[in-house]
């Protein structure tokens, strides 16, 4: 059964166009082609990636975080209690206001209270700023060396240049070892961030998150197996050349350093629209689109590849989305640039708490332990 399940889904006329197959790509006189078993070598290289991080963000991170000044704020711990306990882990983390007044029946709490304790809780299931911050130099640090590393390889490469030569001589293209190398580390990160999902800092995007880390391991491995590596080194260059951009602003955004921040995301957000929505869409797509038809006839292949590249660029839009609106905001108002996907703590009083104390103190004066601070400071006469 899963015999005639895999000769099905590999069979030639899928993959590949009218009058070439996997024969074609058997090596031979000395030439290396690219094989789909190679693939298993990124495992082992996610799982050395998960180690390499761990040691990194303790002995690199931690460091380098205490140098930039990044401080934790003290977050108030919920007091102990069984029922709103159970309501927060079982139920829900944001009880609605009838839920409010329920709950307070049962614990013998104010609604103040209630309302309180659900703030204090969250906070506690928050990132600290410490961990996001190490989780940012460690992506800065990957994207970096990445981007470094795929220039190098591609520099003397003529389809970095030319998008219509990754389509010369295709499919009988000889694999280089700095394409197998650099697609293994691509592919092995990628993979360590699937399994690292769970434990590293949620946001907003999170399923977009996780749709673009699987299309984008779908992608490499397609690729890879069909020969498409010229086409696939461009896209994973592409990628990497705005991603450390962010993910520094992102660490001195969690260090304080506010005008570093705001300048290095706006340099982000031009390379990140120039790369994303510009050269992607209309050098990239373009010529893994439009360009090969006019050299093979349409195959399942064609359209599965491009699909992959579609759900990428639908993400981008989605992402650049986010990026201007943030540089707007920051442009027009000279705002704190900040992360939307992020969640923030929360105060131990509701907005509707502290618009309401800011009021009453206008109108009654400074408060000192919830009373009027009165003016016995009288001037005397003579």
């Amino acid at each position: 059964m899963l015999a005639e399940l895999s000769d099905w889904f590999w069979q030639e006329r899928l993959w590949f166009p009218e009058g070439l197959g996997w024969a074609d790509l058997e090596d031979r006189d000395g030439r290396v082609y690219a094989k789909g078993r190679d693939l298993w070598v990124a495992l082992p290289i996610a799982l050395l990636f998960l180690i390499i991080r761990q040691i990194f963000e303790r002995t690199v991170a931690t460091p380098l975080a205490s140098l930039l000044g990044v401080k934790e704020t003290v977050r108030l711990k919920a007091p102990h209690n069984p029922s709103l306990e159970s309501y927060y882990c079982k139920v829900t983390k944001n009880p609605s206001q009838c839920s409010v007044a329920s709950l307070c029946k049962q614990t013998g709490y104010s609604e103040r209270q209630v309302q309180r304790w659900f703030r204090r809780r969250r906070n506690q299931d928050r990132p600290s700023l410490l961990k996001k911050f190490r989780e940012a130099s460690w992506r800065f640090t990957f994207y970096l060396l990445a981007f470094i590393a795929g220039l190098a390889s591609l520099i003397d490469k003529p389809w970095l240049y030319d998008t219509k030569e990754m389509w010369e001589g295709f499919p009988v293209l000889t694999l280089l070892p700095s394409q197998y190398w650099y697609y293994m580390i691509e592919l092995g990160f990628y993979s360590s961030l699937l399994f690292s999902v769970a434990s590293d800092v949620k946001r907003k995007d999170f399923k977009e998150q996780i749709v673009h880390h699987v299309a984008t391991i779908l992608l490499i491995s397609f690729s890879w197996c069909v020969n498409y590596i010229r086409a696939g080194t461009l896209i994973m260059l592409v990628h990497d050349s705005s991603d450390y951009f962010l993910e520094s602003a992102k660490m001195f955004n969690y260090a304080g350093w506010r005008n570093a921040c705001n300048y290095i995301f706006i340099v982000f957000a031009a390379v990140f629209i120039v790369t994303r929505l510009i050269f992607f869409p209309f050098w990239i797509i373009y010529c893994t689109w439009i360009y090969p038809v006019t050299v093979y006839p349409p195959f399942f292949g064609y359209y599965f590849f491009n699909g992959l590249l579609m759900v990428l660029q639908c993400l981008h839009i989605f992402w650049a989305v986010l990026i201007i609106r943030i540089a707007l905001r920051f442009l027009t108002n000279n705002e704190k640039v900040d992360d939307e996907r992020s969640d923030k703590d929360e105060t131990d009083e509701s907005e509707e708490e502290e618009e309401e104390g800011k009021k009453h103190a206008k109108k009654n004066g400074p408060l000192q332990n919830g009373h009027t601070v009165h003016n016995n400071n009288h001037s005397k006469t003579e």
